[in-house]
């Protein structure tokens, strides 16, 4: 029997309604006359304080709130991909043609077409023993995506007694009729439902060993990210977190990719929709869109959807997972979520922490963050999966120490800090490579070692020397200018330049430069890094650093990312070749002096 309460007092998106002392938290709710959508968030007596996800405008003291028994959940199965969602799975394309351009108070659309048929293939027979993850058969969702049917993770163990022949099916049509030991019979179709707020089972989580390329030679090379890993790219306006976000999903080699603008402009979903049917997958040769799923829900939504599009992408991006494809869940942005909780935690009237924010910030942003990983996955056939989780952090003014920043530290194991006067120098992605880091640059070496070359690993370190060491000259230049330096030191000035402007500098809208392959990227650094080991060589010879500022090569070095295709890599072993040759001629010629 549904609970039947009454509104007693509204404030902005939470609603407290008497006589619902028989509900649970994490509830589904339909608030006042429209039937606004909303979640049970407290209970005190017969007293429950409701988030409701769409505006409260109109509403009044005395209107019904009826429970539905349900928590608040994704409705998952073929016809996900290709889609642009809002924060509760309600797809915006239907909305539209439903309710026109604005998205009217109360309506409801299906998540996924209940009308449409799929090309069902069977992967089990009769007599099989099948249980929670177990795939069912497989459908073509997309050229790009074969899209494997599971069991429910909550599925007991149970044979097959009967499972429909290969042809076209609806989604809600039963496929698989089977049975338990009791004799009790189970029906399974093409889709399920899973609450949000709950992880989906896995059998066992693995180590992050496989990189995550991305296509960006700042992410792959030297802050490298794994596949299943965790991280956190914190920046002030301006400094092009968008952007990167976009790269980042337009690129990475997943198989599925997550966008979620969360309290973002809404032009930023537009520029994804318009651009991505176009941009063309450098894995598959097929468009993007083919593989990507978003989640809108911009600034001038409701702000406590907010927190629900976060939960309701990870756990899309878990169904996937589950599939046994690598997934890609890309927030932007975490901070605009985190205002959504304070403003919550404000109209309950709890005791504000830091900054205003609820004392329970870090406890839920672990929670997102602990969704991520590769892992080994529930039923058969045995396969594994990952998800990992990117988000985007909106510090006001760029201050890394204010509550979202400091805590999503902690749970993050990359950290791509954005540099806003990098950004405003014009140098993108503007990441700090002083004060970022990453934790998974040992733990993907093996992959580099064996796919690439032998040699990433010390090229890489050596690069990031070059790097460090010219941030400690810096302080000595400013003070008393590049002529009180040695030669040696210049040389690690003028080389780490060039590796700043050749090599960690990037367009992501230049056709050539937007995606870098990891041998492309591999052979950039090594050239970078032998030149500072020859220059070293040739001046402990005597060659002034003058002369090493003239060679020829330097400029075709420079230029490389633009001007040599990642399918070209003879033309940068060229530019190695003609480094290598200049280097040899370099004469010592000694100086003159005046008597």
């Amino acid at each position: 029997m549904p609970v039947k309460g009454k509104i007693v007092w509204i404030s902005g998106p939470a609603v407290k309604a008497s006589g619902m002392a028989a509900s649970k938290m994490y509830e589904v709710t339909q608030v006042g006359e429209e039937k606004l959508v909303g979640e049970v968030i407290k209970l005190t007596g017969d007293i429950a304080f409701v988030q409701v996800y769409e505006s409260t405008s109109g509403l009044r003291p005395g209107e019904p709130v009826l429970g539905t028994g349900q928590p608040l959940s994704t409705t998952l199965g073929p016809g996900m991909v290709g889609t642009i969602y809002d924060g509760l799975q309600r797809p915006l394309d239907v909305i539209a043609k439903k309710a026109g351009a604005f998205i009217t108070r109360g309506v409801t659309a299906n998540s996924i077409p209940f009308d449409k048929e799929w090309e069902f293939v069977p992967s089990i027979k009769k007599g099989d023993e099948i249980e929670g993850g177990s795939i069912l058969g497989t459908v073509q969702e997309t050229p790009l995506l074969e899209h494997r049917i599971l069991a429910p993770p909550t599925s007991p163990k149970v044979k097959v007694k009967d499972i429909v022949k290969a042809g076209k099916y609806k989604v809600d049509e039963t496929v698989v009729t089977a049975e338990d030991k009791s004799g009790k019979k189970l029906e399974l179709m093409m889709y399920h439902k899973w609450p949000v707020r709950t992880p989906r089972p896995i059998r066992e989580r693995l180590d992050p060993e496989i990189p995550l390329m991305t296509g960006q030679r700042v992410l792959d090379s030297i802050f490298p990210m794994a596949k299943g890993g965790t991280g956190a790219i914190p920046g002030a306006f301006g400094t092009g977190k968008t952007v990167t976000l976009h790269s980042v999903a337009k690129w990475a080699d997943a198989k599925v990719v997550f966008h979620i603008g969360c309290g973002e402009r809404g032009n930023e979903m537009t520029e994804v929709l318009v651009e991505f049917p176009e941009l063309i997958d450098p894995q598959s040769g097929r468009p993007l869109m083919e593989r990507t799923i978003l989640v809108a829900n911009v600034s001038n939504m409701p702000v406590a959807a907010r927190e629900a599009s976060i939960y309701t992408g990870v756990t899309m991006a878990e169904y996937y997972r589950d599939m046994g494809y690598d997934t890609v869940l890309v927030a932007d942005s975490t901070s605009r979520w985190a205002e959504a909780l304070r403003e919550i935690s404000g109209r309950l009237e709890e005791m504000p922490a830091e900054e205003g924010y609820p004392s329970y910030l870090a406890s839920r942003l672990a929670e997102f963050y602990e969704r991520a990983g590769r892992v080994d996955l529930l039923g058969t056939p045995t396969r594994t999966g990952s998800i990992t989780l990117i988000g985007a952090v909106s510090p006001a003014g760029g201050d890394f120490t204010e509550p979202v920043t400091s805590q999503t530290i902690r749970f993050v194991r990359n950290f791509w800090a954005l540099d806003a006067r990098l950004a405003y120098s014009r140098h993108y992605p503007s990441i700090n490579w002083m004060s970022s880091y990453s934790g998974y640059t040992e733990s993907v070496s093996k992959w580099w070692k064996e796919r690439v070359d032998k040699d990433w690993f010390a090229i890489r370190a050596e690069a990031y020397s070059i790097l460090q060491r010219e941030d400690a000259l810096k302080e000595i230049v400013r003070l008393l200018g590049p002529e009180a330096l040695p030669d040696e030191e210049k040389l690690i000035l003028d080389v780490a330049r060039m590796i700043q402007i050749g090599f960690l500098q990037q367009n992501a809208y230049d056709d050539t430069d937007a995606y870098c392959s990891p041998q492309k990227q591999f052979v950039m650094m090594k050239t970078f890094v032998q030149f500072h080991q020859e220059a070293l060589k040739v001046l402990g010879n005597g060659v002034p650093l003058s002369k090493i500022r003239a060679m020829q090569v330097i400029a075709p070095m420079l230029r490389a990312k633009f001007a040599i295709k990642n399918e070209e890599m003879d033309k940068l072993e060229a530019i190695r070749n003609q480094m290598f040759s200049e280097f040899s001629s370099l004469s010592t010629v000694p100086e003159v002096r005046a008597a």
